[in-house]
């Protein structure tokens, strides 16, 4: 029989997995799916669609990363008793973590914001936030990698 306070960090697990699948599935899908997939459209209608893709991302991203940094943090204290006591592997994946979430607040306050309100919004502009974007794809693959084999470490 579980015990209340298994069933909380199964369920905290639960929550943190599936924030971190939609966050780093939703940059795999805007790299490796959309992108190529806009060529075929000319670039106005290619910049509106990226543009409304990557606002419906945005919103759904501001969801999942407080979700999962919140229930990665209910975790470290329920099994870990804390910081002090986190394994490397956890250390990792939390730094790696916090840098994407940096990444995120600063692509959605500076390029997103300048693309929002640009007249006349040109491809370095997607261009800059789709780097961004790479970026943090490569760092939650590394987070993901680090919180999955950790038990190697």
């Amino acid at each position: 029989m579980m015990t209340s306070l298994v069933l909380i960090r199964n369920l905290l697990l639960a929550v943190h997995f599936l924030a971190a699948t939609v966050w780093v599935g939703g940059m795999f899908y805007a790299v490796v799916v959309l992108r190529p997939a806009l060529n075929v459209l000319e670039a106005p209608q290619r910049l509106q669609l990226h543009m409304l893709t990557l606002k419906r991302f945005f919103l759904v991203v501001w969801h999942a990363m407080p979700l999962m940094l919140l229930t990665g943090w209910a975790m470290v204290f329920s099994a870990w008793g804390g910081f002090a006591n986190l394994p490397p592997s956890i250390n990792a994946m939390q730094g790696l973590a916090i840098l994407m979430a940096g990444i995120f607040i600063y692509v959605f306050f500076a390029p997103w914001q300048r693309l929002r309100r640009a007249i006349r919004p040109g491809p370095e502009l997607v261009a800059r936030i789709r780097t961004l974007i790479t970026i943090n794809l490569v760092l939650g693959a590394l987070a993901i990698t680090a919180g999955s084999l950790g038990h190697v470490w």
